[in-house]
């Protein structure tokens, strides 16, 4: 471990000096073999539907509250509401409690949804393993998860980051290795299922074959959310018009226990970690709420309780990439001056369909009539990492512009995940793992130093 952790110090110190002395980071010339970029046939037994009449299906675990003792269980029964309670304990198959929950359903064009539910679980103990079981009528179906450890600047905790995932095999394959990474909770950058892409009925078809899909793994640990483009389901030729419907009816945020007043962003503390998630497509201009939210919880976040301070979004700030070039411009220049002001540690995005890491920089002495229009080095500020390459059915963004900007760090158009195992207040371990051919290959990794301490 000695070993290891030198090589990545040495790695990352490698990094700084090359940027200090104005040198472009690395464009990987890997070019890898990879499935076809189209969705898994529903036939296929990722997708299977659980035994049973009425049978729970699409389990999945968010956090519930600000500081990790409270989860929100969500799950839907296909044919009628079923008891909408959760029962858990500590004990497999001794259940202690039980949680009473509310659902609702809705229709999208001639699609009807079931019945989604939502339960939360509060009041438990930190750094505890619970299991939970769901009944409806004569099916049950049982599982468990483990709480984090309570809010302390030295807890180390991994987390784990995926973006833009889809349900190809691509997509299975970033699963299945993010499954075997050891992370506790998935740090989500927004798109998931990539309903939009079909028509009517099949667009909620389609939500709900993803959700079977990752159930896996969202059973039975957090999966914090964000939204991105793929959420938006704006759809008038289906006279569907309402934007992010069905993301809002499916999937639930705490974001009323961060003073927000809209799902779409809030903020948790968990273990070490204050996690900020912000909305791409909601107005964040100067004035609107999610600006006026923004400014008032960075000045809750307390460095010396969770010092580790992280930003999720969509769109990318800094992005070399042709697709989307420049989409987070107008967010960056809302926000960026208060990433650097707070000394946020990372921020991750995805919406670009492959993975760029930068230096630490900034482009905040720049305005329209005056200051240096170049992003310059800023110990200050954020590293930027793009992360969305889960694996969707629009394949990989193969085309970075040229040259590769001072700032750019390390990129490649690949699919994988990132891992982000902090270990005390002061060093956390990053991992980008590509999937190689169906194998994980950590390919990007590097000493993330805490900008507080």
């Amino acid at each position: 471990m000695m070993n290891h952790l030198v090589i990545t110090l040495s790695l990352f110190l490698s990094s700084v000096l090359l940027l200090n002395r104005g040198e472009a980071g690395i464009t990987s010339s890997f070019i890898r073999s990879e499935w076809p970029a189209v969705d898994i046939p529903l036939d296929h037994h990722v997708f299977k539907v659980p035994k049973g009449y009425n049978a729970p299906q699409q389990v999945r675990i968010t956090q519930g509250d600000y500081d990790g003792k409270a989860v929100i269980i969500s799950w839907v029964t296909p044919d009628e509401p079923g008891f909408g309670k959760v029962h858990y304990g500590t004990v497999q198959g001794k259940y202690e409690f039980t949680a009473h929950g509310t659902y609702s359903n809705y229709t999208f064009y001639k699609y009807k949804s079931g019945f989604v539910h939502h339960c939360l679980v509060s009041g438990l103990e930190y750094d505890t393993k619970y299991y939970y079981k769901i009944e409806s009528g004569e099916a049950s179906r049982e599982f468990w998860f483990v709480t984090p450890p309570h809010v302390h600047p030295d807890a180390s905790y991994k987390f784990g980051i995926i973006g833009d995932m889809g349900q190809t095999f691509n997509s299975l394959s970033t699963l299945e290795h993010y499954m075997q990474s050891g992370a506790q909770a998935v740090l989500f950058l927004g798109d998931l299922s990539y309903a939009d892409r079909y028509q009517y009925n099949d667009v909620g078809v389609r939500w709900d074959s993803w959700a079977r899909f990752v159930e896996p793994s969202t059973a039975y640990q957090p999966w914090l959310w964000s939204a991105g483009n793929h959420e938006v389901d704006y759809m008038p030729y289906m006279g569907e018009v309402t934007p992010f419907k069905n993301y809002l009816q499916r999937y639930t945020t705490p974001y009323l226990a961060s003073r927000s007043t809209n799902p779409l962003w809030y903020a948790v503390r968990r273990a070490s970690a204050h996690i900020i998630v912000l909305s791409s497509y909601s107005p964040f201009v100067k004035y609107t709420p999610q600006w006026h939210w923004l400014s008032e919880e960075l000045k809750r976040v307390d460095r010396e309780k969770t010092p580790w301070l992280i930003v999720l979004m969509h769109v990318p700030i800094y992005n070399t990439n042709e697709a989307h070039f420049m989409e987070g411009e107008s967010m960056r220049a809302a926000f960026e001056k208060w990433f650097v002001e707070y000394k946020v540690d990372v921020i991750f995005a995805g919406h670009v369909h492959a993975y760029e890491r930068s230096y630490r920089i900034s482009n905040v002495r720049y305005n329209v009539s005056s200051g240096d229009c170049n992003p310059v080095p800023d110990k200050s500020a954020p590293v930027y990492i793009t992360v969305g390459d889960g694996g969707n059915q629009e394949g990989l963004a193969a085309m970075f512009r040229e040259p590769q900007p001072d700032y750019s760090a390390f990129r490649e158009a690949s699919y994988g995940h990132s891992t982000l195992d902090i270990k005390n207040r002061t060093h956390a371990i990053y991992h980008w793992n590509r999937n190689d051919d169906g194998k994980k290959v950590a390919t990007d990794e590097f000493v993330l130093h805490n900008q507080y301490w």
